[in-house]
């Protein structure tokens, strides 16, 4: 009889607050684990703006959390992360505990800000645990710690996961979808003819919930472009100030296409010249591609990345668009980008950074490291 395939379970969480980045990244990765032979589940709450009518859709089990009464719509201040559940962690572990002791996954991913060591122990007796991390800021009672960011040391995390535990670091191991790895051949070698910026792209993540691109419009279109210049505007349908944006760009003085819920970022970012966005998971999708980045921060967990990628000279480093000044630090990066040595040389580093295979590492990793951990069970 032919052993039952692994079972992992996810535990993450996508909403008007947190955005939709963590809930991207688990899927990414459940796809790999599942072309590996895996099955996957996911544990997400019902928050406004979840997604889990998209992981359904994707054909991995979904189970839904209960709606938290009267909470889960307001701002919260950054870096608040214990907000974003929307109940007490103590409540999250023990309503997960039983669907975890229901469904006996043989692994639970957790990616999530707000949950922790405390967690990891109260709702995920006897399992283990992979926990996805970008902080460095919290304990994990796991035995594999990923953390994709530039910059950040193995060593990081000495006392907050147990002491032989895998520590996977760095933007080598990189989650991005299969079609990154497979465009970048074609999106590298066009660069290499590339000279002004033509076509610009402002990717700002899929919620925006503050209107980000709404002031980076404003910025740009005060600033003379050469005749067919355009650019693409990219985001999500919950996005709650899309029909604002889509308005604004029928006033812009070039080409502006808004483009909702894309499929083929791959595609899109290898015929673009340049983009303007942020330092989360998405800036190595477009490190993959050699995309030479104006990097901007709309939160303080996105700090030091962009500083790393501003030091390694894969992308140049904007600002923060909460701090005053950031419309000139703009337009004066936007000028050091025209120059063709520049955008190629911020081209090629980001490229020596991420190659697209990161996913398919991290997957095997998993099934070798949780099929051992099953047979010594």
């Amino acid at each position: 009889m032919a052993p039952k395939p692994l079972h992992i379970a996810f535990r993450c969480d996508a909403s008007a607050v947190i955005g939709s980045g963590h809930v991207m990244r688990c899927l990414t990765l459940a796809r790999a684990l599942v072309d590996l032979g895996a099955r996957c589940s996911f544990l997400c709450r019902d928050l406004p703006g979840h997604m889990m009518a998209r992981i359904a859709d994707e054909g991995h089990g979904v189970h839904a959390l209960v709606a938290p009464q009267g909470q889960g719509e307001a701002h919260t201040a950054d870096g608040d992360y214990a907000a974003w559940l929307g109940v007490s962690l103590a409540a999250d572990a023990v309503e997960c505990r039983a669907i975890l002791g229901a469904i006996m996954p043989d692994r639970v991913i957790v990616d999530h800000y707000a949950l922790n060591a405390d967690w990891e122990q109260a709702a995920c007796p006897g399992i283990a645990v992979m926990a996805i991390d970008d902080l460095a800021a919290r304990p994990h009672r796991c035995d594999i710690l990923l953390d994709q960011n530039l910059g950040r040391r193995a060593s990081d995390y000495d006392g907050l996961v147990p002491e032989g535990a895998l520590r996977l670091i760095g933007p080598s191991n990189a989650i991005l979808r299969p079609e990154f790895a497979a465009a970048r051949a074609g999106s590298l070698a066009r660069r290499a003819g590339l000279a002004t910026p033509m076509h610009v792209m402002t990717p700002l993540g899929g919620i925006d919930r503050d209107n980000s691109t709404g002031a980076i419009l404003d910025t740009l279109a005060t600033r003379v472009w050469p005749d067919g210049f355009r650019l693409s505007v990219v985001m999500g349908s919950a996005a709650p100030h899309l029909e604002a944006i889509k308005t604004r760009a029928q006033s812009m003085p070039f080409a502006t296409d808004v483009l909702v819920d894309v499929s083929d970022m791959a595609s899109l970012l290898a015929q673009t010249d340049l983009a303007i966005g942020a330092a989360g998971g998405s800036a190595w999708e477009r490190c993959c591609l050699g995309v030479p980045t104006l990097v901007l921060t709309l939160a303080d967990n996105q700090r030091s990345a962009a500083r790393a990628l501003h030091k390694q000279g894969a992308a140049l480093l904007v600002g923060d668009l909460r701090d005053d000044g950031w419309q000139g630090a703009l337009a004066t990066r936007i000028s050091e980008m025209s120059d063709v040595l520049m955008l190629q040389r911020v081209s090629s580093a980001a490229a020596k950074l991420v190659d697209g295979l990161g996913t398919q590492c991290v997957a095997q990793t998993l099934m070798v490291e949780t099929q051992r951990m099953r047979g010594a069970v």
